[in-house]
């Protein structure tokens, strides 16, 4: 069984959903909990993913103890129905968390894919720093994607037999998205530009942060008129009134979006000059579409990208942001050698990998 409840899940377990059901050794039963509904729902579509078991606990203003004890009990049921072999659960998340502690107490073995990401604070990314951990306590089997990974697992404790270094599966699903002949309204506009593709919606960088994210980038349009900005804007009402106060209404090279479908964000961010984000998954999918990322957080659990100089931490002061960003548009050797350098996270095989190693365990 693989659960899911959030887009980033639903992107990054999609190539293993499809490798473990091409293999007919398996017999895959997928469950989602719908913690994001409207965004897991579009990846779903976008990637051929038919749940079999839905249950639909997203609700408005929902609270992080709330989604964890509706995932929870809904989980136990599930569960106590269905008796899976593996529970396969993906990375950071509520659901991630609260499915796994589900089915410990039905003593059925957990797989973690993308084991082993450490911080090393419990507040950035907060909460999934905390959750990661405790899953990989809770865990059976560990899908590490770095060697970093595993070693932090090693440190921890955990049973290097148990550990495989498989890449990461965001790799992966690039196969599954990226398109030579894709076009939108959306890029025909920033043709003739440098485009800047902008995430922005971590938890610790509402408020006074993002907004001084968005300061440095306003003033980087302001100032350089061959770029242009694309920020699918997040759901999150507090996201939403930051951009809007900043970016306003009519900024002819500041284009605020609705959130995208992963094929589209995909073929976006193929076809940026840079992107400046705080999400994890693209500090893992952009040096393999050879795009360059700032990263505007103080910490990242992805220090590979850094050794292997795909990434940056910006964090969040508005003239760190602003100087970083001018830096790589001011220095185009700088630049391309980013985008260049080979990407740690893997070469697009990790789903196989965990295939096989399930296998042996049938």
């Amino acid at each position: 069984m693989i659960v899911i409840g959030t887009r980033p899940e639903a992107v990054k377990m999609a190539p293993v959903y499809h490798e473990l059901r091409s293999r007919a050794e398996f017999d895959v039963t997928l469950c989602v909990t719908a913690q994001h509904r409207e965004m897991l729902d579009q990846m779903l579509t976008a990637l051929s993913l038919t749940p079999d078991i839905d249950l639909d606990i997203m609700k408005s203003r929902q609270t992080l103890n709330g989604v964890v004890s509706a995932v929870l009990t809904g989980m136990s049921g599930v569960l106590e129905k269905y008796k899976p072999d593996v529970l396969l659960v993906h990375g950071d998340t509520a659901t991630t968390f609260a499915a796994s502690l589900a089915a410990f107490h039905a003593g059925i073995t957990v797989g973690h894919v993308e084991a082993g990401l450490r911080s090393w604070d419990k507040s950035a990314p907060f909460p999934e720093e905390i959750y990661r951990t405790m899953v990989d306590d809770i865990a059976d089997i560990y899908f590490a994607p770095t060697e970093l990974s595993k070693a932090n697992l090693l440190k921890e404790g955990k049973p290097e037999a148990a550990i495989r270094v498989t890449g990461n599966t965001a790799i992966d699903a690039l196969k599954l998205t990226v398109r030579p002949d894709y076009t939108s309204p959306d890029l025909d506009w920033a043709q003739d530009s440098r485009l800047i593709l902008l995430t922005a919606h971590r938890h610790e960088n509402l408020g006074d942060k993002m907004l001084s994210v968005f300061r440095a980038i306003q003033r980087i349009v302001e100032s350089r008129p061959d770029v242009k900005v694309i920020y699918p804007v997040h759901l999150n009402p507090v996201v939403r009134e930051a951009a809007s106060s900043v970016f306003g209404e009519g900024n002819d090279r500041v284009r605020l979006i609705e959130p995208l479908g992963v094929i589209d964000f995909h073929n976006y961010l193929k076809r940026s000059y840079l992107v400046l984000t705080d999400s994890g998954g693209i500090q893992e999918e952009a040096p393999s579409l050879n795009v360059p990322v700032l990263v505007t957080r103080d910490v990242t659990e992805r220090p590979e990208g850094i050794t292997a100089g795909t990434l940056k931490l910006v964090g969040t002061d508005e003239e760190t942001v602003y100087s970083s960003i001018a830096e790589l548009l001011n220095n185009r050797e700088l630049r391309d050698k980013m985008a260049n350098s080979p990407n740690p996270y893997g070469d697009g095989e990790a789903s196989k990998r965990i295939a096989d190693v399930l296998s042996k365990k049938q």
